[in-house]
């Protein structure tokens, strides 16, 4: 994946800088400190650092977002994860009596990654995407994000791009957030459709009457399937690729659309055969057969690692950390633009830090003469980040963050009036 003008030789240097002029830390906090809502939310959350040369560092915490900053800015580190809150300061767990520090709560988080892809993509391999395989990141955030707002209630869905060759929602609604390993392993198995490892031949199989939830997904991967699928990824067109579709049908179908294939070469007309075959089954079948459905889904569903989203105490990498293979950073999406997305546009930490550099307006002059009348460090850096690309992903962000804010406000009531009748 090129990442126009990064050197990961150069990342040593260029983080100092990212994280002492650049990473939007008040929104940071503002997120994980969820109105104050929750007494020691915050500071009760584990952070772990990945440093240079893989050196590994969990159990961190932080009181204040001022700790947290110089923390991070004197570590430097080339990945940040998150966890999850704990019933005591994750830095004194060592201190505290075995097996009474337990995790408590989390965001539910959804981690899709593009390898998990791989049997249904000719285009790229391992840790190589492209725009037509990115399709399918697009395909899983529409299915994913109408199920968890419309099917389970959700509001505050944070969907980031990894940096590299995936993306991560941070479902962030308060109910979301003190979930049970079991009601978190329950959604997971409610949104995963394709089933079975690399030897599993046929991964998706649907029964009747086909779910609501089976409906809505296939409204959504009908739409991009003929262009991914036929198209981009040619799956009717070399005879690799054709074996692989048709070990999905029933085996006396197969044999009649392998004779009516050897007049047909057109990747839409061959797709058509199959859905004339598979009308033709469900007219005289006793029970649904679905098997142009099941092809669809298995090419286009989303792919989840639902041990990710199972654990409480699972990590997952932190919005505005950086890939330090692509330099990428880790940015928050905002779905109105999402079939304009593009993972090669995202900026690199190379491009931000040397817009830093870039020689100042005179507007922006200006701006600087008052500022130093007033509170100047923060300013400066929210000056700092919006004369860089990174600047519409944290105003991304902090939309998301206005949103959650409403409801913050609304505990915060209930709270006080709770505490008055007390």
């Amino acid at each position: 994946m090129p990442s126009s003008g990064y050197d990961s030789g150069c990342l040593p240097d260029l983080l100092p800088l990212y994280y002492r002029r650049l990473f939007p830390f008040s929104q940071y906090h503002r997120w994980l400190n969820y109105g104050g809502v929750q007494k020691n939310y915050f500071q009760n959350r584990e952070f772990s650092f990945t440093l240079k040369d893989d050196i590994y560092v969990r159990y961190q915490s932080f009181s204040t977002q001022s700790e947290l900053e110089k923390e991070i800015q004197k570590m430097n580190p080339y990945k940040i994860d998150i966890g999850a809150i704990y019933s005591h300061r994750p830095n004194q767990h060592n201190t505290v009596k075995s097996g009474s520090f337990q995790a408590l709560e989390k965001e539910l988080v959804f981690d899709i990654d593009m390898t998990d892809y791989d049997d249904v993509r000719s285009c790229c391999s391992a840790a190589d995407i492209c725009s037509k395989c990115w399709t399918l990141m697009t395909v899983a955030i529409h299915i994913l994000d109408r199920a968890l707002q419309e099917d389970f209630g959700f509001q505050h869905l944070l969907w980031v791009y990894s940096g590299r060759r995936g993306v991560h929602c941070w479902v962030c609604d308060e109910a979301a957030r003190k979930l049970s390993v079991a009601a978190r392993s329950a959604v997971a198995e409610y949104l995963s459709l394709v089933k079975g490892g690399d030897e599993m031949v046929k991964k998706v199989v649907l029964t009747d009457p086909l779910h609501p939830f089976i409906q809505e997904s296939l409204t959504v991967v009908e739409k991009y399937f003929p262009q991914y699928a036929l198209q981009d990824q040619e799956i009717l067109s070399r005879k690799e690729s054709v074996d692989k579709v048709l070990a999905l049908v029933p085996e006396d179908v197969r044999k009649e659309l392998q004779q009516d294939f050897q007049n047909e070469k057109k990747p839409d007309s061959r797709w058509l055969l199959i859905k004339d075959q598979a009308f033709k089954k469900q007219a005289t079948a006793k029970k649904g057969q679905y098997f142009e459905k099941e092809i669809m889904l298995q090419y286009c569903y989303p792919r989840l690692d639902v041990n990710v989203s199972k654990g409480v105490n699972h990590l997952l990498k932190s919005p505005f950390s950086v890939h330090p293979k692509t330099g990428r950073i880790s940015v928050p999406m905002d779905l109105k633009e999402l079939e304009t997305f593009d993972p090669f546009a995202v900026p690199t930490i190379s491009l931000i830090c040397e817009e830093l550099d870039r020689p100042r307006t005179g507007e922006e002059e200006s701006e600087d003469v008052k500022e130093n009348e007033k509170d100047s460090a923060e300013r400066r850096k929210i000056r700092d980040y919006k004369r860089t690309s990174l600047a519409k992903y944290v105003k991304y962000f902090d939309q998301f963050l206005d949103g959650m804010a409403q409801s913050w406000k609304g505990e915060l009531l209930k709270k006080s009036d709770l505490e008055k009748e007390f």
